[in-house]
């Protein structure tokens, strides 16, 4: 039960970091989505951490 939630977890980190090389990538980054993105990295890799 407990891997199954880390690999979900993992899952959507990498979805968020591919979203993050997006945005910077663009032409004209919207610095606002990217700390939003950012911040919903950091609580998901400390859920990770607590497991």
């Amino acid at each position: 039960m407990e891997s199954t939630h880390i690999t979900a977890l993992q899952t959507k980190h990498a979805g968020l970091d591919r979203e993050l090389r997006n945005e910077q990538a663009r032409p004209a980054p919207d610095s606002a989505r990217i700390q939003k993105l950012k911040r919903a990295k950091l609580k998901i890799k400390e859920a990770m951490s607590l497991h």
